[in-house]
């Protein structure tokens, strides 16, 4: 895949996590990269997908 390897993307997630905490809101998280089972609740008019910027790595 075109993942990041975990010691660059560790740091990267941490600093989301801790980015989206200082704005005040709700964060909770699993352990980094292991598999888990999750459920979504989709509750708006809207789902926003999140993707880097073309050419980006």
């Amino acid at each position: 895949t075109d993942a990041a390897a975990p010691e660059t993307a560790v740091p990267l997630y941490e600093r989301f996590m801790r980015r989206l905490a200082d704005r005040g809101l709700t964060v909770a998280s699993g352990r980094f990269g292991e598999m888990m089972d999750v459920e979504l609740v989709n509750d708006g008019p809207v789902t926003i997908l999140l993707e880097p910027p073309q050419g980006a790595s």
